[in-house]
């Protein structure tokens, strides 16, 4: 049976149906494919349902929208501005800012990250690591963790988002500072 018969209930198994439409869902974000939110949508709305708990599947697709609306206003050149007064922005404009963790340190420290107009930040346990968006090589994002790899090296910083529209805003953000930086682009207070 093929992935829309799994995926619109043709099957019994509900494991797939789920995976199927985890599948669909990751193929709408990395396209930025609004019109595929009506029939994702629909598909958690079916009887039987995907899975007896949808709140993950819910969070993805709320996730999904989010994406959506920031991608219009990246495509605009307005980058959201997030009023802060950490330290660790300094004179920066921040244009992102979540709770994370960093599951890869071995003390798996929580803390904020923060995007801003020079580089990405964590603030948060005993170190403050830093990766200017110049020295940014790739930003990787899956599920909700954001992966930035430094340039000229094969790793970087992981951090674990709360939420995936946290995952998913951060690294559109990321991705659009990390490409202004290589063009060379300053970004205005206003945008």
């Amino acid at each position: 049976m093929g992935l829309l018969g799994r995926l619109f209930g043709r099957t019994s198994n509900n494991g797939d149906r789920a995976q199927a439409w985890r599948e669909s869902w990751g193929r709408a974000v990395e396209a930025r494919d609004a019109a595929a939110l009506a029939g994702l949508e629909a598909a958690l709305r079916q009887t039987p349902p995907l899975a007896d708990d949808l709140e993950i599947e819910e969070e993805m697709l709320d996730a999904l929208r989010q994406l959506l609306d920031l991608e219009r206003d990246l495509a605009a050149a307005r980058l959201p501005l997030v009023d802060t007064t950490h330290r660790v922005v300094g004179a920066d404009r921040c244009h992102f800012s979540a709770p994370v963790s960093m599951p890869d340190d071995p003390a798996q420290p929580t803390g904020r990250l923060l995007l801003t107009s020079s580089r990405v930040v964590f603030a948060g346990g005993s170190r403050t690591p830093a990766v200017p968006w110049h020295a940014t090589r790739e930003v990787l994002q899956r599920d909700r963790d954001l992966l930035f790899v430094r340039a000229g090296a094969d790793e970087g910083y992981r951090f674990r988002c709360n939420s995936f529209a946290d995952a998913l805003c951060g690294a559109a953000i990321a991705r659009h500072l990390m490409r202004s930086a290589r063009k060379g682009l300053t970004h205005t207070p206003d945008s």
